[in-house]
């Protein structure tokens, strides 16, 4: 019998789709809103950002102006034809009228850069508030013996820490969200490298290697690989 344990009950991570072209500013919202219990995905020109708000399930979108190939507000107006995915406009362009294209277009909210990320979070909260989409942070998460904090990023067996990376963590944390479900390589890829994998890549598997390997102090295989589809935490 399957048993996982939220402290407190976890819901979906809500996901982000950050389009920006800015490679420096992508690294550093992504660190910071994985650390902060989101997923993201990272897309640098307009045509692929459109291409993924329109396939992707995201709970919201991070939306700059300038971007190469499809500017923000072009994006926007395209999007606005078949999604209602809250976004919020991110750009250098401060004046009142790009502020109010934004918002006309069908921008939820509009905010000038530079920006202090804890108000970017504060904004996204409050639009998911608004759509009945308020994050719940969870905690720990607790299976097969292994307790997972997210608060502290610390993995434990039997109240005894186990020492793995940061990106190794991170796909635990994924893993254990899901247990029970198989969770494609394309979705661990984002947690690695804010985009899809590619059918040449092998950094993935030698994460999930390495990991197995620590987790064997519980005497159990708890990773399990579903050829051709991705992984799945099974304790």
């Amino acid at each position: 019998m399957l048993e996982v344990q939220h402290r407190p009950a976890a819901i979906r991570a809500h996901s982000i789709l950050l389009v920006e072209d800015d490679a420096e500013l992508c690294s550093l919202m992504t660190d910071f809103f994985l650390h902060h219990g989101f997923r993201i995905e990272a897309i640098s020109d307009g045509r692929r950002g459109l291409m993924r708000s329109l396939e992707g399930n995201f709970d919201i979108i991070i939306l700059d102006v300038m971007l190469p190939s499809l500017n923000g507000f072009d994006l926007l107006r395209q999007l606005r034809k078949r999604s209602s995915t809250p976004v919020i406009m991110l750009t250098a362009r401060t004046g009142k009228q790009d502020r109010i294209m934004g918002l006309d277009t069908g921008a939820d909210d509009y905010l000038p850069k530079p920006f202090e990320p804890d108000e970017l979070l504060a904004r996204i909260r409050a639009i998911l508030r608004r759509a009945g989409k308020e994050t719940v942070v969870r905690d720990t998460i607790e299976a097969g013996g292994l307790t997972l904090d997210s608060r502290v990023r610390e993995v434990r067996y039997r109240n005894q820490p186990l020492e793995i990376t940061s990106v190794e963590f991170d796909i635990l944390d994924r893993l254990m969200a899901s247990a029970g479900q198989v969770v494609s390589r394309d979705d661990l890829a984002v947690v690695l490298y804010q985009r899809e994998s590619t059918p040449y890549e092998r950094s993935l598997d030698v994460h999930i290697s390495h990991l197995r390997k620590k987790l064997e102090v519980t005497g159990r295989s708890l990773i399990r690989t579903v050829r051709g589809i991705g992984y799945l935490f099974s304790p």
